[in-house]
């Protein structure tokens, strides 16, 4: 079984820009901790022990920049900045005060989740070989894929099928290229192979929301690690 979700904080006083992180976050296995307001956010962060905050700078009741200098001197958490200030010296201001990272409005939220990521794997709470797609995780260095925290029972070569597609979300792959690819091109069985490998894996993620993600078959083309 694996272990607990990591939690992200988001300190966002506009709602609708902190649904979407919520959402975007939520999708990627993250717990969240939504804040809406400066004053207490040091106290929640305290409290709630999050693994990166993502903070704004333009707060009700405190700045991001005093929090930021807060969390800094007390080293209680990585820090991405999240501004419609976007000019060079702000962003030098963020970094330089500490931040982890420093992302400007209008933003992509799978960025901010992909840079959060990053900043995580900087300071060693995630693992490189670690991906996670809402409640499935794929674990390289361990050779494992869990879901919903329990270990999913596949075979070794079904295992690189999936990490091989959960390697490109969202490309189609002929069975031709995913027998070259995962099997070899010294492969000389049927590419019938690849049907029953991809029969096997969604049998084990049968309980996998499709709302998180889907292994889809794209008619006359291939197969898809859609997300």
């Amino acid at each position: 079984m694996g272990g607990e979700s990591m939690k992200i904080m988001i300190v966002e006083d506009e709602k609708p820009i902190s649904q979407i992180l919520q959402a975007y976050f939520k999708k990627a296995g993250y717990d969240i901790i939504p804040i809406f307001r400066g004053d207490g956010a040091i106290l929640h962060i305290k409290k709630h022990k999050p693994d990166l905050v993502v903070l704004d700078v333009m707060l009700p009741g405190r700045s991001g920049w005093d929090i930021l200098k807060n969390i800094r001197k007390e080293d209680l958490a990585p820090v991405i900045m999240l501004t419609a200030l976007g000019d060079v010296p702000n962003r030098l201001k963020g970094l330089h005060e500490g931040a982890d990272d420093y992302i400007p409005k209008p933003f992509v939220a799978d960025e901010v989740v992909a840079r959060a990521e990053a900043v995580l794997r900087r300071v060693g709470k995630l693992q490189q070989n670690l991906q996670r797609f809402g409640s499935l995780t794929i674990n390289k260095a361990a050779h494992e894929v869990s879901l919903f925290n329990e270990l999913v029972e596949l075979t070794p070569r079904d295992t690189s099928v999936l990490f091989f597609l959960a390697d490109h979300p969202n490309r189609t792959f002929t069975r031709e290229e995913l027998i070259e690819y995962v099997w070899g091109w010294d492969y000389e069985g049927s590419d019938r192979a690849v049907d029953l490998s991809i029969k096997r894996i969604r049998k084990a993620l049968q309980n996998w929301p499709n709302t998180e993600g889907e292994i889809k078959t794209v008619r006359g083309m291939g197969y898809q690690f859609s997300v």
